[in-house]
């Protein structure tokens, strides 16, 4: 079956009609309806029901949305395999939540890029849920995560425990009773050990769920807020930022998900390296 009618297929279901889909689509809206007809043929199914108000699934359209979705996931994965750089054997993909980019990653890739010279890197930045999904797809074939969802199939592995520790650009002024703290958010763990630690904390001026904001709003402007120690050692060595050592350490832990059938040697020797540097960060 033409991918083209996957794609069109998914979206209407994504625009809510053929005229918005025929948009997205730059085609005509009997070019879609032409592809619908197409496909609904080859299923032998109505897949649409169609009025004034837009369009809806039938029973058999509900059905096929997940397969034709894995039909698109897989195809775009054999565009990426297909298209591997001259001088590859191989492609390693990996999604990392947005704050771990940071010092982890920057330090794992040029490992690998030693240790594993024919390994394609393809590096994805995101939200813990997408990348989950996008794993369970196929489309990745490592995450690290603070969060990971245990599925069948996969490995959760946690390779270091984050210390959250107070930092401040003032020895007189900060923590949640200061002027100017910033509240990051961390989690739903974080903010029940935060809550039991600070039960009277009133609402923050700011609140954040991603850290290095936070860290270059204090930087630029003052405050304090709970951040990684891996995040803000050069600035605290550097005397930038004051470590506030009496008030609570919070930990989070930090963990590589992949499929549990994803045993090759290149993969072993970038997850041995991915340890390792997470290693030291966990110093």
């Amino acid at each position: 079956m033409d991918i083209t009618l996957a794609k069109t297929f998914l979206a209407i279901i994504e625009v809510g009609n053929f005229a918005k889909a025929a948009e997205q689509l730059y085609v005509t809206q009997s070019t879609i309806s032409t592809r619908i007809k197409q496909l609904e043929g080859f299923l032998g199914q109505s897949l649409f029901v169609r009025t004034k108000s837009g369009t809806t699934l039938t029973p058999a359209g509900a059905q096929f949305k997940p397969f034709a979705e894995k039909m698109l996931q897989t195809w775009e994965q054999a565009c990426q395999e297909v298209a591997l750089p001259q001088n590859f054997e191989a492609r390693l993909s990996v999604g990392v939540q947005f704050t771990l980019w940071e010092r982890l990653m920057v330090k794992w890739l040029p490992w690998i890029k030693q240790a594993v010279p024919d390994y394609a890197i393809l590096a994805d930045v995101g939200s813990s849920d997408w990348l989950m999904q996008q794993l369970v797809n196929g489309l990745l074939d490592l995450v690290i995560t603070y969060t990971p969802q245990n599925r069948t199939g996969l490995v959760v592995e946690k390779i270091m425990e984050e210390r959250l520790v107070l930092i401040s650009d003032s020895v007189k002024n900060y923590g949640p009773d200061g002027d100017n703290y910033i509240f990051v958010d961390w989690g739903p763990e974080y903010k029940m050990d935060h809550a039991s630690e600070f039960p009277a904390r009133d609402m923050t001026a700011l609140t954040t769920n991603y850290g290095p904001l936070a860290l270059q709003y204090i930087l630029t402007n003052g405050g304090s807020a709970y951040l990684p120690m891996r995040m803000v050692r050069p600035f605290v060595e550097e005397g930038r930022l004051q470590l506030i050592e009496n008030e609570p350490v919070f930990a989070r832990a930090v963990y590589a998900v992949f499929m549990a059938h994803e045993d090759s040697t290149r993969f072993e020797k970038a997850l041995e390296g991915l340890r390792y540097v997470a290693s030291l960060e966990d110093e």
